[in-house]
């Protein structure tokens, strides 16, 4: 498949020094939905600013489309789209207004009905966007990130500020985008939604990638859990020691990396010891719980450097 966005060492140094970015290789296939997530500092808009061509890289390179995205900026900007954490839109024009404004300094603008219609604003199409909720500003955003048809989509927090029903739907809409062809850069803090949507993920520290892979990938190096609370008669050390629980009172947490042979384990002695294990819940790890655990495994060997 064709990259259509590669970083190669890319690395920005900021006024002082301070590197943001320091030396980030990845590539993104077209037709791929790539997340790029880490803590606040990470360095993830910085190198997201660098890939849409808003600043120059102080070193290494970065391809959008094949070209290189500031120098040539008159060729790569038609073709990308581009969803910005907050949009600044004249308050005082409708939806539509602000569409068409927007549409004047696209190429191919699709038709003002289309771009609304597929973020599900036509019945706000009149109201001014002093009045919109910050859910609705936010399909705004995507409504004109989308209306170049873009090859490219930059998103930044896409779905800040939506209830659960505008989310999905938001969702819905990337992957079909993605699944027409369109390659997709998303930035998010919402971990479910980079498990849910992500073909690929990267997770930044200190402006490195210290995880690639894909959602599942990046978990599956995590134990899963099983959790469940005990009867008062019967005291955690009637475990069977192989199991490894965690016990605090009677709440019991097992750890493991073989998550269905351990849960095998567990419930056949319950059947055989006959005891109820109220509250059970066995799961996989989650993309939030493998984050977390690169975050402070990070955070521990800057302390230890």
């Amino acid at each position: 498949m064709t990259d259509l966005i590669e970083a190669d060492g890319l690395r920005r140094t900021y006024t002082g020094g301070f590197e943001a970015v320091n030396g980030l290789s990845f590539t993104v296939p077209q037709g791929e939905i790539f997340a790029l997530l880490g803590t606040n500092g990470a360095g993830k808009t910085s190198t997201v600013e660098l890939l849409e061509g808003l600043a120059p890289p102080s070193g290494g390179a970065v391809r959008v489309l094949g070209r290189d995205p500031y120098r040539e900026r008159a060729a790569v900007r038609p073709r990308i789209g581009i969803m910005l954490q907050e949009g600044g839109f004249p308050a005082d024009l409708t939806v539509a207004e602000t569409v068409r404004m927007w549409a004047g300094c696209t190429t191919g603008a699709r038709p003002t009905g289309e771009a609304l219609e597929l973020v599900g604003l036509t019945a706000r199409q009149g109201v001014r966007v002093s009045q919109l909720s910050g859910g609705e500003r936010r399909r705004l955003d995507l409504a004109l990130a989308l209306l170049g048809r873009p090859e490219v989509l930059f998103l930044d927090e896409p779905t800040t500020g939506l209830d659960a029903e505008g989310r999905r739907d938001t969702w819905e809409l990337v992957r079909a985008l993605r699944d027409g062809g369109t390659t997709v850069l998303l930035t998010t803090h919402h971990l479910e939604e980079a498990e849910a949507l992500a073909d690929r993920l990267a997770i930044m520290h200190q402006g490195r990638i210290v995880t690639l892979g894909t959602p599942a990938e990046v978990t599956a190096s995590r134990p899963a859990r099983i959790r469940f609370a005990l009867p008062e008669t019967v005291p955690p050390a009637r475990l069977p020691r192989g199991l490894r629980a965690a016990a605090d009172g009677r709440q019991v947490e097992i750890r493991t990396h073989e998550l269905q042979d351990t849960l095998g384990a567990l419930l056949a002695w319950a059947r055989e010891a006959d005891v109820r294990l109220e509250g059970l819940d066995a799961r996989s790890a989650s993309l939030e719980e493998a984050f977390l655990d690169i975050a402070r495994a990070q955070r521990h060997e800057t302390v230890v450097v």
